[in-house]
């Protein structure tokens, strides 16, 4: 199993940029699709972005595609969200979420999860 931790974040004023990192460690990154969600209070958690084991395979949600970029360093074991043009409706909680890549899983679940990393933009 992977453990996945979050960092970055933070408060950023509209129209600003940050980047969100997301370390893996337990088991080989590159054998798991990588993915970004976040929850604004009182909303559901919604998609942001994902990846795919390779890095070959890419998706943004409409909210974010244009502004948004997800990435990975399997070398690293981390995988990346650079967050540009903010706005205040990006304000939420992010996280990083991980499932057996395609040709390894049985489920299309994100079923491993991070704790989470607050994302705050001042207008």
């Amino acid at each position: 199993q992977v453990q996945l931790v979050e960092s970055g974040g933070g408060l950023v004023q509209a129209g600003g940029s940050t980047r969100l990192s997301c370390a893996a460690s337990g088991r080989t990154a590159s054998n798991y699709d990588m993915g970004w969600f976040r929850q604004a209070p009182g909303q559901e958690r919604e998609v942001v972005a994902s990846i795919s084991w390779s890095g070959a395979a890419t998706y943004v949600s409409d909210p974010v595609k244009g502004r948004f970029t997800i990435s990975r360093n399997n070398a690293r074991n981390t995988a990346f969200l650079q967050m540009n043009s903010l706005k205040a409706e990006d304000t939420a909680v992010y996280y990083c979420a991980a499932r057996p890549a395609v040709h390894l899983r049985t489920s299309a679940e994100w079923t491993i999860w991070g704790q989470g990393t607050q994302v705050t933009v001042s207008s």
